[in-house]
């Protein structure tokens, strides 16, 4: 056994403490657990700790991207900059690095722009985007998200997922979004979107807007994410919807089929 193998040894049977490091993760983990903003006063009561070093902690981990506050209330919340963070290990970049080239070909073939849509935090994300090559299409910033109940594609996901999962998705829900989830005509909704296979439905943002996805079902046999092409209705053009839908069908089978089980 070498100097360092000792070294490491010994360090793995001592308890080390960093009391900054600690106050920080305390604060995150207190946010995503809330599932709502707090003041600085309510962290700070929650922890045990004084408003004073909260406030300290807080102003490190906002100047870092970590926390942002609510402009009603001035009360903190989690930005989606651990989201981020997450993308940006190997099973995010995986889901983006196969995802992506098979929207490209979609889009290239339809003319359509194409959406990778995946839920955090209870809420749809758009985490890459392609361009079609049609005059005019709709294009979504990357980051833009919505309640997950709220959106065509959060719906279609959440129709694709185990019990233990949907619930894991939504658990940083707002109470009466967990019980809207409950609800009956809810999860019928869910039933209904999984027999058909796929989402078509009038958007929710946009008037004049159809959107069309289908889910992205890796080996372990649920939905990581769903590709959306939102159909922009024109009065001099008719979008052939069967020609898109089997082209986004196709989409999303053959990325789906590349993405290795967990």
């Amino acid at each position: 056994m070498t100097d360092r193998d000792d070294e490491y040894d010994a360090a793995s049977r001592v308890s080390y403490s960093a009391p900054a490091l600690e106050k920080g993760l305390d604060i995150l983990e207190l946010l995503a657990e809330a599932g709502e903003p707090l003041s600085t006063r309510a962290i700070a009561d929650q922890l045990g700790r004084s408003k004073s070093e909260i406030f300290r902690m807080v102003f490190v981990l906002q100047q870092r991207g970590y926390l942002v506050r609510e402009p009603e209330t001035d009360h903190l919340m989690l930005s989606r900059h651990l989201f981020d963070l997450g993308i940006r290990t190997p099973r995010g970049r995986q889901l983006t690095s196969i995802v992506v080239p098979h929207m490209e070909r979609f889009s290239d073939s339809t003319g359509q722009g194409a959406h990778l849509v995946v839920i955090s935090r209870a809420e749809t994300v758009v985490v890459a985007t392609t361009a079609g090559h049609l005059d005019a299409s709709v294009t979504i910033r990357l980051g833009y998200g919505r309640p997950a109940l709220e959106a065509n594609s959060g719906m279609l996901i959440l129709a694709f997922q185990p019990e233990h999962r949907l619930r894991a998705l939504m658990r940083e829900a707002p109470a009466d979004v967990q019980r809207l989830l409950d609800a009956p005509q809810t999860r019928q909704r869910l039933v209904d979107l999984r027999e058909r296979g796929y989402q078509i439905a009038q958007s929710r943002d946009i008037v004049g807007v159809t959107d069309l996805a289908f889910p992205v079902v890796g080996q372990a046999g649920y939905a990581l994410a769903c590709v959306l092409a939102p159909c922009l209705q024109r009065h001099d053009t008719q979008i052939d919807e069967t020609a898109v839908l089997s082209a986004l069908r196709k989409c999303c089978e053959d990325a789906g089929a590349q993405i290795s089980s967990e």
